[in-house]
């Protein structure tokens, strides 16, 4: 019979030695987990970054691991806020450090194939709202997971369900005093983004994913509302420029790997041969027996499937490595007029034209309940980040427009760009 208290170490190229207790290596070791070896973190990436082949698998532990350092952290840094603010006792925080690593380890289980590449043919949902992987992932914890978490010897301490961790995933009201760690999983300082930030860049062999992660987790804690709410989650003034290195690393890995003309041409095969693989040209959705269904797609079986001719012609493109070519793009944040010259572009294309994308993302988020707060405990004053960082309260929301074409157009196509180029410049 296994030993409940026994102790499990995977290696790590980032953190060393992550630690495992015998329930959460029971809760890896079933089908719906493993799972996630055969998930990519980024895709066809590799197609342009080769080394980029790891997957939502390790990803996950790692997010477990920087959760758990970034919790520690906050007990150290911030304990008399959480018992006299929060409520909590040391019992409480014992049982909440569990199911905050059980969340972080279990938020990306319901990823589709290619991860966020294919998460366009989620089905939506009765309101018009889409499902998304978060979705699939609340899905498969109370489901294919539930025993596993909550049959474990070491659950007879804690009492958990697989609701409890589907809360704190979801930051659902039913989490109640455990509702402040999610900005531990989901947030502009999180342990997810924490995570696949340094390990993606470390795979496509880049620097722009790096950040001081030593300094960040050491200067976090829980920060009091001067206006009497409830304390968020922080940074002390000694970790400013370590949040300003995330917010800036998130930015350059978006704009030089996930922006990526090619890789985002390959998302756009992704999904036209998924619409050819998939009934109704959607993943079944995670309610009901659905979830079982869902949980049979992943990289493995799609890359059968278009190795032996299926996908139509994104996938023999995709075969092939006769991507789409990028032949038109705006400036990070075009103004109207920058809209307007992409408009013209795809409509003097006219059938040439194959594909356009947004590379849309916002970097961070200002306002009340969003910019990360900062205590100088020596002034006891709060300010947020963005009134301490001119890089980060001026980093503009990207907006940028591609247009392709099929690679046997691009001669034609670049002429009729440089033709609407040369009369938007002398006009």
């Amino acid at each position: 019979m296994n030993d409940p208290h026994r102790k499990y170490e995977i290696r790590c190229p980032l953190h060393g030695f992550i630690t495992l207790n015998d329930w959460e290596w029971s809760v890896i070791s079933q089908p719906a987990f493993q799972r996630l070896r055969r998930i990519r973190q980024l895709g066809w990436t590799d197609y342009i970054y080769p080394g980029a082949m790891h997957t939502r698998f390790e990803h996950s532990l790692g997010v477990m691991h920087v959760a758990t350092r970034l919790y520690e952290a906050i007990k150290k840094n911030s304990r008399e806020v959480l018992e006299s603010d929060l409520g909590f006792t040391q019992e409480g925080l014992e049982r909440d450090k569990q199911l905050v690593r059980f969340a972080a380890l279990l938020h990306d289980v319901g990823h589709s194939p290619f991860s966020h590449a294919s998460e366009e043919l989620f089905p939506l949902k009765k309101d018009g709202t889409r499902y998304s992987h978060e979705d699939c992932s609340v899905a498969i914890l109370t489901s294919e997971l539930r025993s596993a978490i909550e049959e474990h010897p070491l659950n007879n301490n804690w009492r958990f369900t697989a609701e409890d961790i589907a809360a704190l995933i979801q930051g659902s009201a039913a989490a109640k005093q455990g509702l402040f760690w999610r900005d531990l999983i989901s947030g502009q300082m999180d342990a997810d983004r924490m995570d696949y930030l340094q390990r993606d860049a470390y795979h496509a062999g880049v620097q722009y994913g790096r950040f001081d992660l030593n300094r960040l987790v050491a200067t976090t804690r829980a920060i009091r509302d001067k206006d009497g709410g409830q304390p968020r989650l922080g940074i002390s003034e000694g970790g400013v420029h370590a949040a300003e290195g995330l917010v800036l690393a998130r930015y350059f890995m978006f704009t030089q790997i996930y922006f990526h003309k090619t890789r985002v041409a390959y998302d756009v095969h992704l999904r036209g041969a998924m619409k050819e693989l998939l009934t109704n040209q959607k993943f079944p959705a995670p309610a009901g027996g659905g979830i079982k269904r869902f949980l049979k797609w992943d990289d493995w079986k799609v890359l059968g499937l278009l190795a032996g001719g299926k996908g139509g012609e994104h996938g023999k493109r995709m075969l092939e490595r006769k991507h789409y070519r990028r032949v038109y793009w705006t400036s990070e944040t075009p103004d109207k007029k920058g809209v307007e010259e992409a408009e013209n572009v795809r409509k003097k294309l006219g059938t040439l034209f194959a594909a356009e994308e947004r590379a849309a993302k916002s970097w961070y988020k200002t306002g009340r309940d969003d910019d990360i707060p900062v205590f100088d405990e020596k002034y006891d004053t709060r300010l947020p980040l963005s009134e301490h960082s001119n890089v980060v309260k001026n980093l503009q929301a990207n907006n940028q427009i591609f247009l392709y074409v099929r690679p046997e157009d691009v001669g034609p196509a670049e002429k009729i760009v440089r033709e609407v180029k040369k009369h938007g410049r002398s006009s």
